[in-house]
């Protein structure tokens, strides 16, 4: 993406004239419950010092921190320096169309948990933008695609960061995943045997959190701009919502 649209930082990309940030930025700052904003990034500084996302260097709410290589240990570690940090809301930079529909139900419903996650069903998605491509996880019931949103909601999110990244840590991811939550939630996800809710309830009894899946009815919850079609989609989304 960087390449493509010749911005190094794909956080700073154009969209609909505004920087990726500076969308997801004013969708955060506009919401009154929202207590504070840490911008979580390799030289997060840097992100503010262009002319579209310059505002938030003024916003008292907004703060940066550098993250290194491992964006899992960058969150645990700015969990652990933030006082009164739960819950905590996590999103990503290139979720442009997030809007307060989203956060608001989302919150709500992830209330509550220890780690929640936002997802979308296919049928949701495909009823309004027929043809889009996502990455599907298929459960009984049902396929889901992520909605880059999650919820961390009291300090036993620290152990899930904790599994996840040992995941990280290794090579074979998917043979860490099967060690993490047991190769019987996998069988039963492979064959279609388990709900969403489900194998959400029963991923967390096993590293000890209370989990839960929100599945969200915004079609547009799920789009983010990973690839030069999405950012002409959004771009469009974006136009239709001003007009």
């Amino acid at each position: 993406m960087s390449e493509h649209f010749g911005e190094p930082r794909k956080a700073l990309i154009g969209v609909a004239g505004q920087p990726m940030l500076a969308w997801v930025g004013a969708a955060l700052a506009a919401r009154s419950d929202v207590k504070r904003i840490v911008i979580l990034a390799q030289d997060s500084d840097a992100l503010l010092d262009h002319p579209g996302t310059r505002w938030l260097r003024d916003e008292p709410r907004v703060t940066t921190r550098d993250s290194g290589a491992s964006i899992v240990e960058a969150i645990g570690d700015t969990l652990k320096a933030m006082p009164a940090a739960y819950p905590f809301l996590l999103t990503t930079a290139d979720n442009v169309l997030l809007d307060d529909a989203m956060i608001g139900q989302f919150t709500a419903r992830a209330d509550g948990a220890d780690v929640a996650v936002a997802l979308v069903e296919r049928r949701t998605l495909e009823a309004a933008y027929p043809g889009n491509k996502r990455t599907w996880l298929p459960f009984r019931g049902g396929a889901y695609s992520g909605a880059n949103m999650f919820w961390l909601g009291g300090p036993a999110a620290l152990d899930a960061l904790a599994v996840w990244r040992r995941i990280e840590q290794q090579r074979k991811k998917a043979r860490a995943v099967l060690g993490a939550f047991g190769i019987g939630l996998a069988l039963l996800i492979a064959a279609r045997l388990v709900t969403l809710d489900q194998a959400m309830a029963r991923a967390g009894r096993k590293i000890g959190v209370k989990a839960r899946a929100v599945v969200l009815p915004f079609a547009e919850a799920c789009i983010d701009v990973d690839k030069p079609s999405d950012h002409a989609m959004v771009e469009e989304i974006l136009r239709k919502r001003s007009a």
